[in-house]
């Protein structure tokens, strides 16, 4: 069939019409355990009905005005997200790669902005996920995003994970600006990045004047079971953190947090958005933060999870031609697989199993954060049953 849509996208083949809390209905009315979530964005599962009145009721009254404007939802949403956080501001987009984005030029700005223009060097991490802006991609350096897109971007370097000398080299060096980091790599194989590196990161940024950067899009709002994947840790806070996914339960919203002082060099004119903050996203996301950042909300997190993983060890410990590892944190969830990544995936679908993919031959379930413990049960079931058919596939 002859589409008239960018082919960017290799699509499962399967069309949907509705959801229902963790559930994704199909045209033919087979329900679907949906454990990729719009990719860890649909925190509260499928039309939440507290979302829904917010965004209701919100439609009834003013959509978009220019950000030349006040819009009070953005001031209300601020004052929760830095109340429960590091930060001292917040700036709204529509992305989460439009808050890396923010986060890249704050960095530079405020280097800048002290008559240091040639501190402008960004340290990532191979392995990384940014998004798809041509920032993004430069701080993530992955081959496969930047093939055909013209010459790489100065001032950005990527360090293996393992090589502290490397870092702390890179990170002492006059020209380097920020190192920006997810505490949790998602596209990258759900892997968990350590508490002492975090910690190291903290205290060589500190001590260089070198500003840091958490990418908390994919980690953030609950995944892991704090409100943000770094407040597992003591004294690891950083100075800039992108957040999005689940900031709006689904709705797009992004937002670039920070403290005062790393935020210096954003000045009027120097930085903005058409669509970011408008009332329409701040009302789904004020109504997402007040049921995700509950202490109810946040136990639950973190007791499905260890659900879910002994589960999914049982599982790597039956099928070892299989499930090689289970990793990430909370419901950040990562397997990773022996057998293809993509042919799992789709053995799964078939069983009404959604999950996603990710790096290092990685699938990820990240589920709703109020999925119930008879859903992660059917959720262990079905990864069962998909193990059982790769098996049976294998031995044919």
């Amino acid at each position: 069939m002859t589409s008239q849509l960018l082919n960017v996208y290799n699509r499962a083949p399967v069309t949907f019409t509705h959801g229902e809390g963790s559930w994704l209905i199909a045209e033919n009315g087979d329900r679907y355990l949906d454990c990729v979530g719009g990719i860890a964005t649909d925190a509260l599962g499928h039309c939440h009905p507290k979302l829904v009145a917010a965004l209701t009721e919100q439609a009834g009254k003013l959509w978009h005005i220019s950000n030349m404007f006040r819009i009070p939802g953005q001031e209300a949403l601020a004052e929760r997200l830095t109340r429960a956080s590091f930060a001292d501001l917040a700036f709204f987009a529509n992305s989460g790669t439009e808050a890396i984005e923010a986060a890249l030029k704050m960095a530079r700005r405020y280097h800048s902005a002290r008559g240091n223009a040639d501190r402008n060097v960004i340290i990532g991490f191979k392995g990384s996920f940014h998004g798809r802006t041509y920032a993004a991609i430069n701080a993530s350096g992955n081959a496969g995003y930047l093939d055909g897109f013209g010459p790489a971007l100065p001032g950005y370097l990527q360090l293996g994970l393992d090589d502290w000398q490397a870092i702390a080299a890179a990170i002492a060096a006059p020209t380097t600006a920020a190192v920006i980091i997810e505490p949790v790599q998602g596209e990258g194989g759900a892997r968990a990045i350590p508490e002492e590196l975090l910690r190291n990161l903290r205290q060589a940024c500190s001590a260089n004047g070198v500003l840091l950067i958490y990418d908390e899009v994919q980690s953030g709002m609950g995944r892991t079971g704090r409100l943000f994947a770094h407040q597992w840790f003591n004294g690891v806070e950083p100075d800039i953190m992108a957040i999005a996914k689940a900031l709006g339960g689904g709705f797009p919203v992004g937002a670039c947090l920070a403290t005062r002082n790393a935020a210096s060099g954003m000045v009027p004119g120097v930085h903005g958005t058409t669509f970011g903050g408008n009332p329409l996203a701040m009302a789904v996301a004020i109504a997402a933060f007040d049921e995700i950042a509950t202490p109810e909300m946040l136990d639950h997190v973190r007791e499905i999870s260890v659900h879910l993983r002994d589960g999914l060890a049982r599982l790597a410990a039956r099928y070892p031609e299989t499930i090689a590892e289970v990793r990430g944190k909370g419901l950040l969830v990562g397997v990773k697989m022996v057998v293809e990544n993509r042919a799992f995936m789709a053995a799964a679908r078939d069983r009404l199993l959604l999950v996603a993919g990710g790096g290092e031959n990685c699938i990820r379930l990240l589920p709703p954060l109020n999925l119930s413990h008879a859903e992660a049960d059917i959720a262990l079931e079905r990864m069962d049953e998909t193990c059982n058919a790769m098996l049976s596939e294998m031995a044919a």
